[in-house]
């Protein structure tokens, strides 16, 4: 994982500061930091260039790199397939030798067309002038841009922005995940005015929903709101090939009436047992497999020092997750469990945002108890809300609690692996210090409720600066984990939330496909980015299982019912081979634990303004980064 950043000037003349060289970029990569200056004077541009590497892969290879050529490389990626990269090479280097020998747009195509694994780069091609940026199809790495008619800075491309005046907030923009754009510097720097080429991805299906998907309004809005002086055309000819295969549309003419009599509200193992037909057991152990496979590539693509002891036989933890003890997080770890070397433990990092002290109850009166006898009178005890008892924290927020208990499903089914349950506590205080000094700056562009709680709540869990139960004595902690698994992805395919329901209770499974392909079409601009920029903060690596390429062609072929039956009870129906799945590699009560979003369940939603609604902009994130 890195911090890239390029900055075009069309202008020669200009001065060497630009946007390139933010502390910001300096924290995504701690490792290396270089920066190279490429101008023609005969053209009339200046491309400024700045990498800062978080070494995971191979012999650590300073950004940006240049060939004999005079290309120039920035990559913020992971190869995990498509592309031969051998354990002890490393990626950047890899992909840079095959665009070296790239000689058309069709060959620079076809290469990330075949890359599988999460992306953006910047790519100089010397001998023809051109600056080539994108991300991949998802969006899973950040990459912003803006543009300005202020001919030294017409272009800055970026990870992560420093800072925000006020008339920067509406100009940097998350570039589009819609395919790879192409800028012609030699015409730029003549011209003085700005035409880029989008290389959209296209799919071999023409199912329309399949088209919606890849290129949504949403993303291609973007492109519509750009100045006047930037033109993008897009290549109808020359294109990508879409890494994943068409989402499956069937729709069933029946579907059998559920065998499930659980209430709504209460599910358990026996339920799951009953819809648990040899179909569903086949597609749960495939999607184990498909996963597991998916899970490797990602815990086992880092550095390993095997003479970094933390105790006796016993090697510090190189893979944490953002973990709540649902579902998603739970098979994770199960996953992980499998190909992590056993020797070393696994960060489980679980976050909670301060409650408020329940208020005490006056004492009850004769309409509202009910007396118990004790010794010949009566005493009065009310018979609901009780007092807390002296246990209680004002950090056991409904994810800490579903999170020990995950802890004690993970010992049942690895009693040797050693689970580091990292306890993240927050108080309202420290919430407030860091969004002014660090996260509003990484969550912008994004500016809704919805962002900054999530935006926090990751920022906070990933940091991994938090407590540990060691030989039941209370320790202070701190996950050096350069990796982080997150399971985004899972509800987005699986009808994870609330809005799922509503949309097949309307729409049925014609429109409930529908919202799914949405899901996936703008994840890349709803969570990806911002993900992406909030990890990376602590020079830390967020890697997604659940969106691997293989992982989500083989759910897009599954039909619907098959993924998720929202016919059956919340707990159950939705995600439904994903609990399948958990009940396959041995876990329990985790299996039917309903969806609950992370601000709710970290309480950081309850923690300022809980009016808010998730949609509405966020004054905190509007002026919190103004000093």
């Amino acid at each position: 994982m890195c911090g890239i950043c390029c900055t075009v000037s069309l202008t020669v003349s200009c001065g060497d500061r630009s946007d390139c060289q933010d502390s910001n970029l300096r924290r995504r990569g701690p490792n290396s930091s270089h920066q190279l200056i490429k101008s023609d004077s005969a053209c009339g541009y200046k491309c400024s260039f700045s990498g800062h590497v978080l070494h995971l892969r191979g012999k650590l290879t300073p950004q940006p790199l240049q060939d004999n050529n005079g290309n120039v490389f920035l990559w913020n990626g992971e190869v995990f397939g498509g592309i031969d990269v051998l354990p002890t090479d490393n990626d950047t280097q890899v992909i840079f030798c095959h665009l070296s020998s790239c000689n058309d747009e069709r060959d620079i195509l076809s290469l990330f067309s075949c890359v599988r694994g999460p992306w953006a780069f910047i790519f100089y091609q010397a001998s023809s002038h051109t600056l080539w940026f994108g991300r991949d199809f998802f969006g899973r790495r950040s990459l912003l841009w803006k543009f300005s008619q202020d001919l030294e800075k017409a272009l800055c491309l970026t990870s992560v922005t420093e800072s925000f005046s006020e008339s920067d907030l509406t100009r940097w923009q998350e570039v589009p995940a819609l395919g790879i754009f192409r800028l012609d510097l030699y015409s730029c720097g003549i011209s003085k005015s700005m035409t880029m080429t989008l290389y959209p991805w296209k799919s071999t299906s023409e199912d329309p929903l399949t088209k919606k998907l890849i290129l949504n309004e949403g993303q291609s809005q973007i492109l519509k709101d750009l100045p006047t002086f930037i033109t993008v055309v897009k290549s109808e000819d020359k294109t990508l090939t879409s890494p994943t295969t068409p989402l499956n549309r069937q729709i069933p003419e029946a579907l059998a009436e559920s065998c499930c009599t659980a209430p709504c509200n209460i599910v358990t193992l026996e339920d799951i047992k009953v819809v648990f037909t040899d179909a569903r057991r086949k597609n749960a152990q495939l999607l184990i497999n498909i996963l597991s496979e998916a899970t490797r590539r990602r815990v086992l693509c880092l550095p390993r020092d095997k003479d970094h002891l933390v105790s006796e036989g016993e090697r510090k933890a190189n893979v944490a997750i953002l973990f709540s003890g649902g579902i998603d997080s739970m098979i994770l770890a199960a996953l992980a469990d499998r190909h992590v070397p056993l020797e070393e433990s696994i960060d489980l990092l679980n976050v909670a945002f301060m409650m408020k002290a329940p208020k005490k109850h006056k004492a009850p009166t004769k309409k509202n108890s009910k007396y118990k006898k004790q010794g010949g009178s009566f005493s009065p005890v009310p018979t609901d809300n009780l007092d807390p008892p002296n246990s209680w924290s004002p950090f056991d927020v409904p994810d800490r609690i579903t999170g020990r208990a995950g802890l004690d499903e993970l010992k049942a089914i690895s009693p040797t692996r050693t689970w580091n349950f990292v306890e993240v506590d927050v108080t309202l205080e420290e919430l407030q210090e860091m969004r002014h000094q660090r996260i509003c700056q990484l969550v912008q562009p994004l500016n809704t409720v919805l962002d900054d709680s999530i935006g926090c709540a990751v920022w906070f869990a990933s940091r991994g600066v938090g407590t540990l139960t060691s030989n039941g004595e209370l320790k202070p902690y701190t996950s050096a984990s350069k990796v982080v698994l997150t399971g985004i992805g899972a509800d987005e395919q699986l009808a994870g939330y609330s809005r799922h329901r509503v949309c097949f209770k309307t729409l049925g499974h014609e429109g409930l496909i529908d919202e799914l392909g949405m899901e996936l079409g703008r994840i890349s601009s709803r969570n990806l980015g911002r993900d992406d920029r909030v990890i990376g903060d602590h020079g830390k690596e967020a890697r997604f299982p659940f969106l691997d390429e293989d992982v989500v062609s083989f759910l897009n072929s599954l039909p619907v019912w098959e993924k998720a039956d929202l016919t059956l009870p919340r707990g159950l129906g939705e995600k439904l081979i994903l609990r399948l799945a958990a009940v396959e590699l041995g876990l329990t009560a985790s299996s039917v634990l309903p969806k609950r979003a992370m601000q709710f369940g970290s309480r950081i939603a309850k923690m300022e303004n809980g009016s808010e609604k998730a949609s509405d902009k966020c004054s905190r994130l509007q002026t919190g980064h103004m000093n």
